[in-house]
């Protein structure tokens, strides 16, 4: 297709010895980088194939896939694929929670968060961040999801955060999240285990390189694609890597920046771009790492032997069944010449002995059904277990179980998760939100900061609000829940309700409304308590004030018979002094 106005210099643009150089460099590191990840891409081909069909043939460099080539040849059991999903569900809702903040800022120094201005700064920018994280152009949720069934499969994930570019102003404003496909993504640490160096390995057509670079920096060799709108990719490759010649001076080169941001065109080591980046663009999380290795291990990869077995059992299975819905029948040689006839209603002559009136035909055993579908049960509970999918069959399976129960199971939970994933929010969620504050700082998204907060040199620190921190938190709750029954049962066997003393319910009990995750709007705001207090203040001083007059007028009714009585005494003789009444005793002699 000739005719596209493209505008491309067909005299081939000298390179710089600097360009050159740099992307020699990039392309080299590269290639070599890739090769010491084949080992990882050949287990990661295994668990693709069983359980993420998805991404199958693209961790090696050089792989393409025809848009829309089947994938799922290989699986015959879908049990790993649903755990996998699960996993990213619970991953999800347990450490970015869409439906809630899960995470607060504030200052490192906790004498200036005293400071309301500073106080009130940190919420503003926790809000904005929310806003722009949520916004319908940055994407982040269905990004973020992608990258936690990575993250289960494959147990590395990378989530690529830039400012979003307006397609028709090219204006910068607001974030855009993109998760890396883990066979396009290639990572190296520094000597203290952070990931510092990053390659994006980008697939584009001649149009898209046009696009995005222009024709100052368009190959050459390309233009014949690019007149004729050709759908044919090329290999680019994203490097960023922290400088060794950083100076701070330079604000407006790219050695003013730490991180070095360099594009390359593969096939022809041509430089399309050099930047950079004033905070590392990728939040890279890692499952599990192995001593030396640099990718993680994730769940799938651990129960890789009962993920490959429980797809030769389901094979076994369906044959089993098979077998047992249509089975092999046995005839004799001199039975039925015919063979016998399947059909419903069909009358088989010969089918009977006719002298003992057994059956002329039999089935050939087709095993036991019942011991496969246990052997399948078996390493499906190992496979979900993995995934921590048996930790939340709990409550499901067991609907009527008491609050103590509850908290205890919590507390299992957070012991059981915290290692794993724990680390998502130190690697994962810790480097997002850095990239984030830079990025809308740089983007003027956020006030001024207050005088005291520029004094402490803006140092912040994060502070989760998710669910997974309020799990973690469950063995408070549990060691309270456990000593007030103690307390109690003490109380009802001693009779002394003194020893409830100790607790403080009115503290303890919105703390634990919090880390079980209560909405603030379903409890009473401290003016509502006090309500609540005075009230119940009032009704205990009604009380009272009726129980003080209800004995005052029994009191007074007492009196009043004992006084007519007294009375009728006087007039004749057998009166008796009713009980509880004092009778006055005359002391004087008759005659005194």
């Amino acid at each position: 297709m000739a005719g596209i106005p493209f505008v491309v210099d067909p005299n081939p643009r000298v390179a710089s010895e600097h360009d050159q150089e740099t992307a020699m460099h990039s392309k080299l590191a590269f290639m070599q980088n890739a090769s010491w990840r084949n080992m990882f891409a050949q287990q990661w081909e295994e668990v693709a194939a069983t359980i993420f069909p998805e991404q199958r043939n693209t961790f090696y460099f050089g792989a393409y896939n025809f848009p829309g080539l089947k994938k799922t040849d290989w699986q015959v059991d879908s049990s790993g694929m649903l755990a996998l999903w699960r996993f990213s569900a619970i991953c999800d809702s347990l450490l970015t929670p869409a439906n809630m903040q899960w995470h607060s800022l504030c200052a490192s120094n906790p004498d200036v968060m005293k400071d309301r201005a500073t106080a009130l700064w940190f919420e503003n920018v926790t809000r904005t961040l929310f806003k722009q994280r949520y916004a319908p152009t940055a994407n982040f949720a269905g990004q973020n999801y992608a990258n936690f069934m990575q993250l289960g499969a494959f147990g590395t994930t990378g989530l690529f955060i830039d400012g979003f570019e307006d397609p028709v102003t090219k204006a910068i404003k607001g974030f855009r999240y993109k998760s890396e496909p883990l066979g396009s993504l290639f990572i190296a640490e520094n000597h203290q285990g952070l990931v510092t160096e990053m390659f994006r390995w980008l697939r584009m057509t001649a149009k898209q390189i046009y696009t995005r670079w222009g024709p100052d920096k368009f190959p050459v060799s390309l233009i014949a694609s690019l007149q004729e709108n050709s759908p044919l990719v090329h290999n680019v490759v994203h490097h960023v890597y922290m400088r060794g010649d950083y100076d701070p001076q330079l604000i407006l080169h790219p050695k003013g920046k730490p991180w070095a941001s360099v594009y390359v065109y593969m096939d022809a080591g041509t430089l399309l771009e050099e930047d950079g980046y004033y905070t590392f663009p990728l939040a890279c999380g890692r499952y599990s790492q192995a001593p030396g290795e640099v990718y993680g291990r994730g769940p799938a990869m651990m129960v890789l032997p009962s993920l490959k077995t429980l797809n030769a059992q389901k094979r076994t299975f369906l044959k089993v069944g098979h077998r047992e819905a249509d089975p092999v029948l046995l005839i004799a040689d001199d039975g039925l010449l015919d063979g016998v006839s399947l059909m419903p209603g069909k009358v088989v002559k010969g089918g009977i002995d006719p002298k003992t009136g057994r059956p002329m035909v039999g089935t050939l055993p087709s095993g036991k059904i019942q011991t496969t579908l246990e052997m399948m049960q078996e390493e499906r509970g190992i496979i979900d277990d993995a995934f921590l999918v048996n930790l939340f069959k709990v409550l499901e399976e067991n609907p009527n179980m008491s609050a103590t129960a509850v908290v205890e199971l919590a507390n299992q939970k957070g012991i059981l998760m915290a290692p794993t994933m724990g680390r998502q929010q130190s690697e994962y969620l810790g480097s997002l939100v850095v990239r984030e504050i830079d990025e809308g700082m740089r983007q003027g998204m956020f006030d001024a900061m207050p005088p005291a907060l520029k004094e402490a040199e803006g140092e912040y620190e994060v502070v989760y609000t998710t669910p997974m921190s309020r799990t973690l938190r469950a063995q408070e709750v549990s060691g309270f829940m456990r000593s007030v029954e103690m307390a109690k049962e003490v109380a009802i066997a001693s009779g002394d309700n003194s020893v409830l003393d100790p607790f403080d319910f009115p503290s303890a009990i919105p703390a634990i409304a919090e880390i079980q995750s209560v909405p603030p709007s379903w409890m009473s705001t401290p003016r509502q308590m006090a309500q609540k207090q005075k009230a119940r203040a009032q009704q205990q001083a009604i009380a009272q004030k009726i129980q003080a007059a209800s004995g005052q007028a029994a009191l007074q009714n007492a009196q009043t018979k004992a006084t007519q009585a007294g009375a009728g005494g006087a007039g004749g003789a057998g009166a008796q002094t009713p009980p509880g009444v004092f009778q006055p005793i005359n002391l004087q002699q008759p005659g005194q």
